[in-house]
Parts: structure tokens; sequence; C-alpha cells
């Protein structure tokens, strides 16, 4: 074959060499390289932003631990409180109630707190109170001392179950609000767990001793909360609202993946925190929940009644009872019975971490339904054991086999669904104190079955107690089918919309709200 010759200033011939060609294939092999390196900095980047909003979420969560470690720890003590300090079982159902009680107190100023301190600093309060709490009680002499000390625990977590869920709903990313938010309950189970191996661990020692140990333990997670604060930002909503949007650009571009997201994201803000103040101006927050507009009121229908159905359902008698129980089917002796007990908080710990990995990609109301029709099922089935079976080997398996099933159908949906939905359904301006007046239904419903369980127990027996539980269950689905929206994979300022009436106005008192177009910043 022939090539084709140039001349160069020798005479010599060469062969024709594309020049444009070449510099095409260079510039291509550039362009790749620039995109290669592109890509491995957004993997990086993601990476990076995944982790520091799992340790906020982590951190943000500890004070949830106090909450569960009291709930499992006090099913057990309290078996050797009553032996030490003779109290009555009257004193019995006030004393382990009564923290459910004091908590909507924690809960209500918890939502002031927030909005005038920051959600990290109220995080940072409920550990201190809680802490103070713990140490009172582990050396009450007497069972009015004791109730001093579940006072201040009770504020303290009062404070602590209120606040985690809306820090971590804003300062997660959209697309993975609901795994972060459901945090808080996976600590709860937590607590739960180790206050049940606690009771076991320390079940040996002397009855004077062993449940002031218990009850001690306690303090240490709350310790944690002081390295927690060196780490976690405040919340960047609040920087919006307290006009500290450098300082909330800053948390938003740690928290998303994209630059432009994080514009959006602070756009949206912005514009939320805007009408904010213009409705404190007008009307402020307790005054527009108590005399709420339709939209208000269709998103506290949805919060409060989700938090009440989560405690009237019994969770808390099946968790704080369930060594009396496990006693009623005919487990015998305190160590099997706190030894099996166990097994019950084993088994709510890992199935909340089912609903983790799922509640984003699943969706809310589709996990709210597996639960609370399998919770009917599993307190309808309890009920026909304790009432019909009597106490033999079958009985008692069957009783154990239905309570582990209870809380893990409650894992998978009711638990952290619950507290996912009520930081995520309310606008800007009402979220915190919404959210407390939510976390007050819900405590005030706990503490109540908690105070009447032995009684009412006495009065129907506790077959007929489960029974009752599983009736308001069934009420549970009705209600979620109903009334519950799906919210995942929706911005917080979107969700917002969701309730607003068909055209995105409405007016009340002569103030019309935001609509869509004015919400929500267009892509």
């Amino acid at each position: 074959m022939h090539l084709p010759e140039v001349s160069n200033g020798g005479g010599s011939g060469f062969p024709v060499v594309s020049v444009g060609s070449k510099m095409n294939r260079y510039r291509r092999m550039d362009s790749d390289a620039d995109e290669s390196q592109t890509h491995l900095e957004a993997e990086a980047r993601n990476s990076r932003t995944r982790k520091y909003v799992m340790a906020c979420a982590f951190f943000a969560s500890l004070n949830n631990v106090l909450l569960g470690y009291d709930v499992g720890v006090m099913s057990g003590a309290v078996l050797f409180i009553q032996q030490d300090l003779k109290i009555t079982e009257v004193q019995t159902e006030v004393l382990i109630g009564s923290l459910s009680i004091i908590s909507l107190f924690g809960s209500l100023a918890g939502g002031r707190t927030s909005d005038s301190i920051g959600r990290k600093w109220t995080m940072a309060l409920a550990a201190l109170v809680f802490q103070t709490g713990a140490a009172v009680m582990a050396v009450a002499p007497s069972f009015e001392v004791l109730m001093i000390g579940r006072t201040f625990a009770g504020i303290g977590i009062g404070l602590g179950v209120m606040i985690a869920p809306v820090y971590i709903a804003e300062i997660s990313p959209t697309v993975a609000r609901g795994f972060f938010t459901s945090f808080p309950e996976i600590f709860i189970n937590l607590g739960i767990l180790l206050g049940y191996v606690s009771n076991y661990a320390f079940s040996g020692l002397s009855v004077h001793i062993s449940w002031r140990i218990m009850l001690a333990v306690g303090i240490l997670p709350s310790v944690f909360i002081g390295f927690a604060l060196c780490v976690i930002p405040e919340s960047p909503r609040w920087l919006v609202m307290k006009g500290r949007v450098d300082s909330a650009r800053e948390v938003l571009m740690k928290t998303n993946e994209r630059d432009d997201e994080v514009e959006e994201r602070l756009a949206e803000i912005q514009l939320a925190a805007a009408h904010t103040q213009g409705s404190d101006e007008e009307r402020p927050v307790w005054r527009e929940l108590l005399s709420p507009s339709p939209v208000v009121r269709k998103m506290l229908i949805v919060g409060f009644g989700i938090q009440c159905f989560q405690q009237i359902t019994g969770i808390d008698a099946t968790v704080y009872y369930s060594p009396e129980i496990l006693k009623e089917a005919g487990i015998q002796g305190e160590t099997k019975l706190l030894a099996a007990t166990v097994a019950v908080g084993v088994t709510k710990t890992v199935f909340i971490l089912f609903a983790t990995f799922l509640i984003d990609s699943v969706g809310r109301k589709p996990l709210l339904y597996v639960s609370t029709i399998g919770m009917t099922l599993c307190l309808f089935c309890l009920s026909f054991t304790l009432t019909f079976l009597g106490q033999g080997t079958l009985g008692i398996t069957l009783a154990l086999l239905f309570v582990c099933g209870n809380v893990a159908f409650f894992s998978i949906g009711m638990g952290p669904v619950c507290w996912v939905l009520t930081s995520e359904i309310f606008p800007l301006r009402l979220r915190a104190q919404a959210s407390a007046l939510g976390a007050v239904g819900n405590r005030v419903c706990s503490g109540l079955v908690a105070m009447s369980f032995l009684s009412v127990s006495r009065a129907i027996t506790v077959g007929g107690t489960f029974f009752v539980f599983s009736l308001v269950s069934a009420l549970s689905v009705i209600f979620v089918y109903v009334l519950v929206p799906e919210t995942s994979g929706k911005s917080l300022e979107q969700i917002e919309l969701m309730f607003q009436p068909q055209g995105g106005l409405e007016r009340k008192d002569g103030e019309v709200e935001l609509g869509d177009a004015e919400r929500l910043v267009r892509k």
C-alpha cells in the first residue's frame, strides 16, 4: 500500500499524519479523565455526607437510650424495690406510670426551649436533668425520695424524646430522612434490651443493692451526650429562623450530596421561615395549635392520633409488665422471668432494624399496615392463650411467642414510623411545639396504661386486658387507612403541601396562606 508523502525541509518523505484526529482523541481522553475524577469526587462527598449525618443521628438519639433503659430496667428493678422499700401495688403502679405522665411536662417545655436555645442545647439539657434524677433514684432511702428522682428523670426523658426526631428530620437529606429519623426508636429498643440485661446481670446481688445499681447504670449513656455536643451541628432550619443563613448553608453542605440540592433546600427553608416570621407576628404558635386552621387541624389529628395509638395498643404494658405477663402464663422464679424478658428485648431490637432499612424504600404506610394488623392478631392470640390454655408448657410457649410477636410487629411499623411522621408533617413555624404536643399525647397514654394495667388486670384478668388492647389495635388499622398520608421521598416543605386544599390557597380569619407556587422553589 502506497502512503502519501509530504515534503519536509530536507526533502525526505514521511507518512501523512492526521493531527486533528489525534488532537480529538486526546481531548476525549482528557474529558473521560475529568468525568472520572468528578465521579470519584462525588462518590467521596456522598460517603462523607452519609457518615456525617449518621453520626449526627447517632449522637442525637442517645437520650432515647435513657427512656428505653428506664422502661426495661424498671420492669425488673421494681421486683426488688417492692421487697426493699415495702411499697404497695398502687405505689408500684404510680412509680412505673408516673415517669410517662411527668415526661409530658418535659415535652411541653421542649418545644419552646428548642425554639429558644436550639435543638442541640435542648438535648444537652435533657441529659443533664436525667442524670440528676437517676442519681437521686439510685440512693433513695424511701418511696418519697425515689419519686423525687423519678420526677427529674421524667422531665429529662420528656425533653429528649421530643427533640431527637425533630432535630434528625431537620438535618437529614430527603432521600434518607425516614432511615435516620427512625434512629431514636432503635435506641429506645436498645435501651430496653440493656435494661433487661441489667436486670438479669444484677439480680444475684442483695435486695438492697441490686435495684440501686440497675438504676445507676442508666447514668452512663447521658455522659456521652457531652462528647456529642462537640460533634453535631445545630439544625439548619433553626439557624435560618434565627437569621444565621451562612451557618445554615455550612451545615447543609455537610448533610447534602450536591451543591444545587443545598441551595434548593436553603431556598425552601428561607421561604418557610419568612412565612413563619410573618405568622408569628400575627398569631402565637400555641394559639394556632389550640385554635387551628383546617389544614393544621388535619396535621394535628394525624400527628396526635398516631402518637396516642402507639401507646393505647398496650406496648408499654407489654414491656413494663412482661415479668407479670409471663408469670401469669406459668413461668416461675425471678431469674427465669428476667431471662425470658431478655428474649423480648432482643426481639424488639432486632425487628426495629428491618424497619430502619425499609422505611424509605417501602414507605411509611405499608409498614404501618403490616405493624397494626400483626399487632392486632398477636394481642388477640395472647389474650386467648392466657385465658384458655392455662399454665402448661404449651401456654408458656405460646404466650412468650405472642409477646415477642407483638413487640416485633410494633418495631416494624408503629414504633419508628410514629416518630418519623410527627417530625415530618408540621410546618416549620409549628414543628417543634406541635411535635411536643404529639409527644405529650404519647406520654399521657403511656402513663395511663402503665398506671392502670395491674388494677385493670385484677378486675378483668390479664387475658381480658389484652383482648381490649387487640380491639384498640384494630381501630388503629382503620385510622392508618383513612387519615395517614405517605410522606416518603418528599421534602419537609413538600409534605406541608399535602395537607393543603386543592389549589394551594386557604383563607382563614382574613389571612391568606401561601400556595404551592409560593412555597416551593422550582428546580
